[in-house]
């Protein structure tokens, strides 16, 4: 069955085994989600829940947001949408962090931490040049651009400085820890992608 849900990164931490091992786990607040949306095949061409995530005060809303979630009767900072085939959820209906169980692997989605505009050493881990004479001050500068002569131009893809981060990466086959449903948190192995506080988004491994 496909499971998804969305949660908070709130931080990386490390739990023991039983047998002594140490695994470094980050730490995600997975829900409660209400449903605020069923798509189905018949009406929308595909099927899909659509979840929303923190619960908030309807004025700080505008109309067609309460109109979207009058149905679910919540009122919801976050929405996103899982295509989730053969699903049994109805508008209304909560999703918790016991959907998922120990052992589970699933695949994490987020937006990277921004880093500004950055050189080509930070951004594409390149290189300094020597710190000898000749060289001058351009010791974390790009580099060669490429043939003067032929084709006299810089050739697309070539690593260069820029905009570093904000970008929506996933990270697959996580392994579930441990599910802590008091305290409505997963404990998932290894780093998923964004910064503290970020908003993360939570599903079954789809290619385990």
């Amino acid at each position: 069955m496909n499971k998804a849900i969305i949660g908070k990164k709130l931080g990386m931490t490390q739990v023991f085994l039983n047998d002594g091992t140490m695994v470094p786990v980050t730490v995600i607040q997975a829900g409660p989600c209400t449903v605020t949306q069923v798509k189905t095949q018949e009406r929308d061409g595909y099927d899909a829940i659509q979840l929303g995530f923190e619960e908030i005060a309807e004025r700080k809303l505008n109309k067609p947001q309460l109109g979207h979630l009058k149905a679910s009767k919540v009122a919801v900072r976050h929405m996103h949408e899982f295509k989730l085939e053969g699903s049994a959820l109805q508008v209304g209906q909560t999703v918790e962090c016991d959907v998922f169980a120990a052992g589970d692997f699933v695949d994490v989605t987020g937006v990277t931490k921004g880093h500004g505009f950055s050189g080509v050493i930070k951004r594409w881990n390149q290189h300094r040049l020597k710190e000898t004479h000749g060289v001058g001050p351009v010791h974390r500068e790009v580099g060669s651009m490429g043939p003067i002569s032929s084709p006299s131009r810089v050739m697309p893809g070539k690593n260069l400085p820029g905009h570093y981060g904000v970008e929506q990466v996933t990270v697959l086959n996580l392994s579930v820890v441990k599910v802590d449903k008091e305290r409505g948190v997963l404990l998932v192995k290894g780093a998923v992608p964004g910064a503290k506080n970020s908003i993360v988004y939570v599903r079954n491994a789809v290619k385990k």
